[in-house]
């Protein structure tokens, strides 16, 4: 559970920094986020959150 907590605020600190950092670029890609079918966006979150669990096996050795 503390590996998960952890993850999570890294990806949260990760992507506050990119809004700290780029604010308009980030408005700019919400507007296309927003114009993208919700079928595209399901399919891409379910490979990346796949990609995600696969690196993290990977790197915990667990193969």
């Amino acid at each position: 559970m503390t590996d998960i907590l952890t993850a999570l605020g890294l990806a949260i600190a990760i992507e506050g920094i990119a809004y700290a950092l780029f604010p308009d670029a980030m408005k700019g890609f919400m507007v296309r986020m927003i114009a993208q079918p919700s079928g595209y966006l399901r399919r891409t979150g379910l490979v990346a959150a796949g990609t995600g669990v696969l690196l993290v096996w990977l790197i915990r050795g667990s193969w």
